[in-house]
């Protein structure tokens, strides 16, 4: 498959779930609400929201929101940078449709930042279901609006060990944050990165490449002459 098309297909495939997923949830369950996925008790839906960065983590208030939304931005820029200059180099297949899940994870993230604020109405506990493009206009502004969740894996609760300082004896959940497939497209192509793409960093197969290059060009140079 061409490089450019593979790049195309997955932000379109990652950009078309997460949204869809995302306006289904926010316009179908009630804040706070969902339900189990499959009747597993440790894989739901939940619907929450929230303000900041990837897994429910929040930062610095509406200047902070702000500040958020624009570096996303400006990272994908970036991105979109370093994966062409991985096609120009005819970096691997794998590497690309990293990057590309990378890109298309913030992208994700950064269309409910940027238009979720101006076409939904606000989601609160218990306050009936959002809609979508309500007459009275949206809950925020631009770049203000809040990212959908609601992958929700509690794989098991314990109660900690009393002997164990500060938290002895509290309840412990695992997984707790509450993420969507934008932040998980992001997650998987960080994770395939560094874990069968290390050389990105260092370049030691361009290197070696260069070297066997100039290996082979030297024996050519000695048959020939």
């Amino acid at each position: 498959m061409n490089k450019k098309v593979a790049i195309l297909l997955t932000i379109l495939t990652v950009l078309i779930i997460d949204q869809v997923l995302k306006i289904y949830i926010k316009t179908h369950i009630l804040y706070g609400d969902g339900f189990n996925i499959l009747g597993l008790s440790w894989a739901k839906i939940h619907f929450v929201e929230n303000e900041g960065m990837a897994f429910g983590i929040s930062y610095g208030g509406l200047t902070g929101k702000y500040i958020l939304s624009i570096f996303r931005i400006l990272m994908v820029g970036a991105l979109f940078y370093i994966l062409n200059m991985l096609l120009k180099n005819n970096e691997r297949m794998g590497l690309i449709i990293s990057f590309s899940l990378i890109i298309a994870g913030a992208i994700g993230n950064i269309i409910d930042s940027m238009f979720y604020g101006l076409i939904f109405s606000e989601s609160f506990f218990h306050g009936g279901l959002a809609t979508m493009f309500p007459p009275e206009g949206g809950y925020g502004s631009f770049l203000t609006g809040k990212v959908v969740d609601m992958l929700y894996f509690p794989l098991f609760n314990i109660t900690l060990p009393e002997w164990l300082p500060i938290w002895g004896g509290q309840p412990f959940e695992f997984f707790r944050p509450v993420f969507n497939i934008a932040d998980s497209s992001i997650t998987i192509g960080v994770a395939s990165i560094l874990l069968f793409h290390r050389r990105f960093f260092s370049g030691d197969d361009k290197a070696k490449t260069e070297l066997q290059s100039k290996d082979t060009t030297a024996k050519n140079d000695t048959l020939s002459s």
